[in-house]
């Protein structure tokens, strides 16, 4: 189930042929997920890695950007995308104690690629914390789940609520996950594609907004995990995580630039004021093939010829990205599933609970919505 099927449309742009960050051109997304008993505590977590290209991210860099909406999280590789603009590894999504490993399994898999022609390189690893339905002190994640997570990883749909980096992540006290979306530009403002792929573990129920309707402030008596229990945590505790693709060609500050509209997409479905939230965005774009491979250089090639986007065409990229974003969250909600795991329950948000909730706060059906679907 993902918002669309509901009949409510985010935004006024439309989304591609998936709705879903492999609508950009090359981009592949892979999970691997962990159900387990582990004595008396259940594991629940994995990992998901996105590919910006078909070819190995260290033979065809990409622009990148990073913002940092809130950093009460953790991440790898970030500095190295704020200090040369450059995304040179996968993206890869999982738990707050399991950064270290899948950082060191991407690695050990650029080593193997590479066939150390390249001197090094730091792989972008972001988090969420999944401690509330996850044994997360045992870290279970191994480089092993990072190896079948790039296995997976491929165009065309993309699996959403409870797997991979999102399998025992909670959203607005209901289970959340992971969860894409994507617009494409009409050609008068350049075609382009923007996708959104997010990991979805933050917020209060009572802030949850779908379309611009408080929902929250009627489905705030359903049960929450985070109710009648101790030394779990409390509502809003969390973070999300975002990447954002895109075939437009940006320059890197253009990619930074677009990374801060996720904040307009996390605002708009009730997040983003939580000091307990990690929330950090990650923008690159493909628009700018053949950059030099990081540290290898070209003898004789001291500059490289490239395109961007005028700044005065950038607001369209913008409002997809923030549209994008906060259609994700909302999928990433409706495509999860309730779990049951060390004395807490997290229950998903039901298409039935949503539409009864809309309709209690003035939501009435668009008959034009399909036209714009």
């Amino acid at each position: 189930m993902r918002i669309r099927d509901l009949g409510i449309r985010i935004g006024m742009g439309k989304p591609g042929v998936f709705n879903a960050i492999t609508d950009v051109p090359g981009v592949r997304v892979g999970h691997h997920t962990i159900h387990r008993e582990n004595g008396e505590q259940s594991v629940h977590t994995g990992v998901t890695v996105i590919e910006p290209r078909p070819q190995p991210a260290h033979l065809q860099p990409c622009f990148a950007g990073v913002h940092v909406l809130n950093g009460n999280g953790d991440a790898s590789g970030l500095e190295w995308i704020r200090e040369a603009g450059l995304l040179t590894t996968p993206i890869a999504y999982t738990n707050t104690h399991s950064v270290g490993v899948v950082r060191d399994a991407l690695v050990a898999a650029e080593r193997e690629l590479g066939k150390q022609r390249t001197y090094w390189c730091m792989p972008t690893v972001l988090e969420t914390y999944d401690g509330v339905l996850n044994d997360i002190w045992g870290q279970h994640v191994t480089a092993e789940h990072v190896h079948a997570a790039l296995a997976d990883a491929r165009s065309g749909a993309v699996a959403e609520g409870c797997v991979g980096g999102g399998t025992g992540m909670i959203c607005h006290e209901f289970k959340g996950g992971i969860g894409t979306s994507s617009r494409v530009l009409s050609a008068e403002a350049g075609g382009w594609t923007v996708g959104a792929l997010v990991q979805a573990n933050y917020g209060v129920r009572e802030a949850l907004r779908v379309g611009g309707y408080p929902v929250g402030q009627v489905l705030g008596e359903l049960p929450s995990p985070f109710r009648g229990s101790e030394n779990i945590g409390e509502a809003g505790m969390g973070s999300i995580v975002v990447t954002l693709a895109t075939d437009a060609p940006l320059l890197p500050h253009q990619c930074t630039r677009l990374a801060q509209r996720a904040s307009v997409g996390l605002a708009r479905v009730g997040g983003g004021t939580e000091d307990t939230s990690g929330d950090i965005f990650v923008a690159f774009s493909v628009g700018n093939s053949d950059l030099p491979v990081t540290n290898v250089g070209r003898p004789g090639v001291p500059t490289t010829t490239v395109q961007m986007v005028n700044n005065d065409h950038i607001s369209a990229l913008f409002s997809a990205a923030a549209d994008a974003v906060e259609e994700a969250i909302l999928n990433a909600m409706l495509a999860a599933t309730d779990l049951q795991a060390n004395g807490q329950q997290a229950l998903a948000l039901k298409p039935e609970q949503l539409l009864e909730a809309l309709h209690a706060v003035g939501w009435k059906a668009d008959p034009r919505a399909a036209e714009r679907s």
